[in-house]
C-alpha cells in the first residue's frame, strides 16, 4: 500500500504544521528540527513558514524547501 499524501496544509505556532492526509487522517508535524543552515534556515522567519503550500503530493515552501513525504507522515503525530 502507497503512503498517504497531504492534501491539507496549515502552518501553526511555534513551527508546527497541521496535515490533512487522503485517507482522512489529521497529524501534526514538527518543522523545529529542520530549521538549520542557510536552505532551510529561511524557515525561521515565521512569516515566511506561514507561505506554506500543496505541491502535488508534497508540500513546499516558495524558496523549494520541501520535507519528504515519508517524513511528513511517518514522523507526524496523530491530531485529534
Amino acid at each position: 500500500m502507497l503512503r498517504p499524501t497531504v492534501t491539507k496544509v496549515f502552518p501553526e505556532d511555534n513551527y508546527l504544521l497541521f496535515l490533512e492526509f487522503n485517507n482522512g487522517e489529521k497529524k501534526e508535524f514538527d518543522v523545529k528540527p529542520y530549521i538549520k543552515g542557510n536552505w532551510f534556515g529561511k524557515l525561521n522567519d515565521f512569516n515566511y513558514f506561514k507561505l506554506v503550500k500543496i505541491n502535488g503530493f508534497n508540500i513546499e515552501w516558495p524558496d523549494g524547501q520541501d520535507i519528504c513525504p515519508d517524513d511528513l507522515y511517518y514522523n507526524a503525530v496523530e491530531k485529534r
